[in-house]
């Protein structure tokens, strides 16, 4: 009896067609992705009328350049250079133990304390909302801060906490077996950035979606 095959494994002999069971569209470029945050940064400065406490913090690895621009615009708009922290999430995770092996830790850079100030968490794609509730438990080992709000350049739903995002570049609902990612020149996040949106073509057409769309 010939076993049930896998419609998740493609062989590494398998047709190109097979191959390609993997398709990615670009949901932003890097124009749209400047527009957003402009839009973010205008949004920021019309909520709260004093930024004299306003820290911003990136979570790694996307949020950082997020957040570096983030700070480019409200200097821009405002003359006052914003602080900007880093902060790594990685042991607040609620999933961390359940994983077999230990993730590598990424970068942690905070300025200051947090005390009294208006944080604002800034991420590259937001789902379940679990980073988001790490990075806000995180936050406590550096102070009490006034109020914590959430930037987010992808909104892709399918929370599993009652996280809210404050300020959003691009809602972009997905299935549970997609993926978004922000990525940069050569795979990194230098230079310019864009937004993919990486899902299975089980038709086997060319399903990709309008280019650089906000």
């Amino acid at each position: 009896m010939t076993p049930p095959t896998n419609p998740e494994a493609v062989p590494a002999d398998a047709a190109p067609a097979e191959q390609a069971a993997r398709v990615a569209t670009r949901l932003l470029d890097d124009v749209a992705i400047r527009r957003a945050f402009m839009r973010i940064a205008h949004e920021i400065v019309e909520r709260h009328d004093d930024l004299s406490d306003l820290y911003l913090v990136a979570i790694p690895n996307g949020g950082v350049p997020l957040a570096r621009l983030l700070v480019e615009n409200l200097e821009n708009l405002t003359g006052a250079r914003v602080p900007l922290g880093i902060l790594d999430t990685t042991l607040y995770r609620d999933d961390v133990l359940s994983t077999a092996e230990r993730p590598p830790l990424r970068v942690t850079e905070m300025p200051s304390s947090v005390d009294g100030r208006l944080v604002v968490l800034v991420e590259d794609v937001v789902n379940t909302g679990r980073t988001i509730r790490a990075a806000m438990d995180a936050l406590m080992d550096f102070g009490r801060p006034r109020a914590v709000q959430v930037v987010a350049l992808v909104d892709r739903g399918h929370r599993e906490l009652p996280i809210r995002i404050d300020f959003v570049g691009k809602n972009i609902p997905t299935q549970p077996g997609e993926s978004v990612k922000l990525i940069g020149e050569n795979g990194t996040l230098d230079g310019q950035l864009e937004v993919l949106l990486d899902r299975r073509d089980r038709s086997g057409a060319d399903a990709a979606a309008p280019q650089g769309a906000e």
